[in-house]
């Protein structure tokens, strides 16, 4: 999936969390966490050389790429956000969910990718969600329709919120 794709992820992440923890949409605190949300989307890519987060977190990139860390293996995996858990401990409560919630987002839709993703890393097997003769290919026409329903989704939860807050 393309970066934009993973940060309305990460974005719909937030708006989860903040949801879920009754954070008014009206705070800083929430703009803090949409943002921390978009960019925590698209942090699984540091390891694809030319990504915008290869860019700007180029020490771990080079990292990366020195210990031969191929895209979509170890920072796409449940030990890698087991790692990041625990060194974001001592976030505050909220950005700590968000943080978490959002990263993960990335591998989740990064299931409905054809390659798939080494979920399981360092085991070998790729895993996806969908069959391949459906599965959203990266910068596909299924991947334009999926990241407009995603930024439907994302319109939708604050109006939801809002609108019926009793449901």
């Amino acid at each position: 999936m393309l970066q934009k794709t993973h940060s309305i992820a990460g974005f719909i992440s937030a708006e989860l969390v903040l949801a879920y923890q009754e954070v008014s949409f009206f705070s800083w605190d929430t703009a803090g966490a949409l943002l921390l949300g978009c960019l925590a989307g698209t942090l699984a890519d540091v390891d694809k050389p030319g990504s915008t987060m290869a860019k700007v977190l180029f020490p771990l990139s080079a990292l990366l790429r020195i210990l031969k860390v191929r895209h979509r293996t170890l920072t796409h995996s449940l030990v890698f956000m087991l790692l990041i858990m625990m060194i974001s401990l001592p976030m505050s409560p909220l950005y700590f969910w968000v943080f978490i919630v959002a990263y993960a987002s990335h591998p989740l839709i990064d299931l409905l990718n054809d390659r798939g993703i080494q979920l399981l890393w360092p085991l070998p097997m790729k895993i996806r969600l969908l069959p391949k003769f459906i599965a959203i290919d990266t910068g596909s026409a299924s991947e334009t329709v999926f990241r407009w329903l995603l930024l439907a989704v994302s319109l939708l939860i604050p109006f939801m919120l809002y609108v019926y807050p009793a449901l």
